[in-house]
């Protein structure tokens, strides 16, 4: 895209915005490939452990719930649900977020109390209200399966079957899941005719008057870091995890890669829609002191809100289909 011809996105005549989209649209470019850490780096045997132990649920105490069962392919590595469902069919406080594009993540969960994939992976495995399983237990129970043993060898020779293995096969996995090219991307790379023009006037009103991009940012459209957006709610957020007054309601901007398929939406899954979204930030958020400094109304006139819409609807990627994994037993 560099020193190729300015684009300008169609805009009407009573728009007052005009933008240089190929310099803005090159902060959005797709990264070339996955990112893997030095002290766990991608191996093929690694991520095969890795999809076995994400699609089995002998990881969870009840030996009913897999991680597969929360982060389903089928929902863009969601659920469907406003908030997911753990240990003995108990409803959670939280929507469950997708594993989706989660290499290029450097925080994990909706309030930040991981700091790598591999902590991620181990926390949910033992929380009591979500897969209930003592680390010990699963140790021994995998122990028994011969399968299990000849792929833990294979992925770290010589180490047995150990947490830390465990983790550092999910977390490269998980890597792994990323979604392909949309229909953005193609209009990112030149090609004109990829997205409509109702969406290339979302794409501009995105990164100027609606001002998504002050959290939505980058490829991924992440900023990876805490805002409180004016939700209604009881959940203190990134505050319950670090004591800072000012975090209290704040929660990690989720990416919007494939945001079609994730409905419903937020921390609590309270947003039904899409428009929802758009209605909340433009006119329907709580003032509160701990609002984020970039939470202000908007004035968005009904094609504004349908352009945004539009946008967000070129996100959205033919990904390839998920085989399950034979598990051994």
């Amino acid at each position: 895209m560099d020193g190729g011809p300015t684009r300008t996105a169609a805009l009407t005549p009573n728009d007052d915005v005009a933008v240089d989209l190929s310099a803005v649209q090159r902060q959005y470019a797709r990264p070339d490939s996955i990112p893997f850490p030095e002290d766990n780096p991608y191996s093929e045997a690694k991520s095969r452990l890795g999809k076995m132990l994400f699609f089995d649920p002998r990881l969870s105490g009840s030996n009913l719930l897999s991680c597969a069962s929360c982060h389903n392919p089928s929902f863009a590595w969601e659920d469907g649900q406003p908030t997911g469902t753990g240990h003995g069919m108990v409803r959670l406080g939280r929507h469950t977020p997708t594993i989706l594009n989660l290499a290029w993540s450097e925080i994990f969960f909706w309030d930040g109390r991981a700091d790598t994939l591999e902590a991620q992976a181990l926390g949910p495995i033992q929380a009591d209200v979500e897969m209930n399983q003592a680390m010990d237990d699963l140790i021994a129970e995998l122990q028994k399966i011969s399968g299990y043993q000849a792929a833990f060898e294979a992925a770290f020779p010589g180490e047995g079957i150990t947490p830390d293995g465990i983790a550092k096969a999910i977390a490269t996995y998980e890597r792994t899941v990323v979604s392909n090219k949309a229909p953005f991307d193609l209009w990112i790379e030149g090609d004109e005719s990829a997205i409509s023009e109702s969406a290339a006037r979302g794409f501009v009103l995105f990164n100027t008057k609606a001002n998504c991009v002050a959290c939505h940012s980058g490829w991924n459209f992440t900023d990876d870091s805490f805002h409180d957006i004016g939700l209604f709610t009881a959940d203190a957020g990134r505050a319950e995890v670090i004591d800072v007054p000012e975090l209290r309601h704040a929660f990690k901007t989720p990416g919007l890669r494939n945001i079609v398929e994730r409905a419903p939406y937020m921390h609590n899954g309270s947003l039904a829609s899409l428009h929802d979204v758009i209605d909340h930030y433009a006119s329907g958020f709580i003032q509160r002191s701990t609002l984020s400094d970039d939470i202000v109304p908007l004035t968005l006139t009904a094609r504004d809100k349908e352009d945004l819409v539009a946008f967000l609807q070129t996100l959205s990627s033919d990904d390839d289909p998920v085989t399950i994994p034979a598990l051994p037993n």
